[in-house]
């Protein structure tokens, strides 16, 4: 009897060590990583802190950064265990922006996802360049000053039949001056928008009034414009990208503070000035 019972012993050993053992499951962002009087740290709290830190710091071996990062945790949360619950005002704050900007970040993803998925960049590269137009690319020259009665000064000689690039090496401060004020070949976008918008607004051969920009005054001659070729769709796929989704963030912002109800109460006696005082959140 005795060697029967051992007989069936071993085939049911045999048996259950033939069965394919559980696998186990893969760490997750809810895996425990360690625990401090109780307190969880999960594998997603670490994944975050990482994230979170200077880009320097993350090129350190993932052992290292690992360790580190669990160190820190684990010493954080013994720390702020000593506050046994409570929360600082300033902290609460803190946290509140944080966890606001964070949530206004994830919908602006969204937003920009959806705003330049492949089938809309074809479009907006098809309502940009259908007609093989890749813009107007201009050619033009300088005069930098540094106060609107130079710049009106230079202008009135120019009208009389000075020599610009001669002007342009005497008379203006800019990089260029040397080289006549020259400033090659360009295309829409490259300019501050003072600059631009003048240059849009003259003809071949023509002189600008001055115009005022951060830099100064400018005095700006158009020498030619001409057409360039549509770019193919690769070339511009980051810049339409980019297009596509500001201007898609850029709606869905104005729409919904459009349609929140916000209200803004007077406060007599507010200088702007307050928002420097930590005292009143520290105490």
């Amino acid at each position: 009897m005795r060697k029967g019972l051992t007989f069936l012993q071993g085939t049911a050993v045999a048996l259950f060590m033939a069965l394919p053992l559980p696998a186990l499951a893969a760490p997750h962002a809810n895996t425990v990583i360690a625990t401090v009087n109780g307190e969880e740290i999960t594998l997603g709290h670490m994944i975050m802190a990482r994230d979170s830190l200077p880009e320097q710091y993350k090129q350190l071996p993932d052992d290292v950064l690992y360790n580190a990062i669990l160190d820190q945790l684990v010493q954080q949360t013994a720390l702020k265990q000593e506050l046994h619950g409570g929360v600082p005002h300033y902290v609460k704050l803190a946290v509140d922006n944080e966890e606001r900007a964070l949530l206004a970040a994830n919908v602006i993803e969204t937003v920009m996802k959806s705003a330049s998925n492949e089938e809309a960049l074809r479009q907006a590269y098809e309502d940009k360049y259908s007609d093989g137009d890749g813009g107007d690319e201009f050619n033009a020259a300088h005069i930098l000053v540094e106060t609107q009665e130079d710049a009106l000064e230079i202008k009135s000689e120019l009208d009389t039949g000075a020599d610009f690039s001669i002007m342009a090496k005497e008379r203006s401060t800019g990089p260029s001056g040397p080289n006549g004020g020259d400033l090659g070949w360009f295309t829409k976008g490259r300019m501050v928008p003072e600059f631009e918008e003048a240059v849009l607004g003259l003809r071949a051969g023509e002189i600008s009034d001055p115009v005022e920009t951060q830099f100064g005054w400018h005095l700006i001659l158009l020498k030619e414009r001409r057409k360039t070729a549509a770019p193919a769709f690769e070339e511009v796929r980051e810049t339409l990208s980019q297009e596509l989704q500001n201007a898609a963030v850029e709606a869905r912002v104005s729409d919904l503070t459009a349609a929140a109800l916000i209200d803004r109460p007077e406060i007599d006696d507010l200088d702007p000035a307050i928002l420097r005082d930590l005292s009143l959140v520290r105490n």
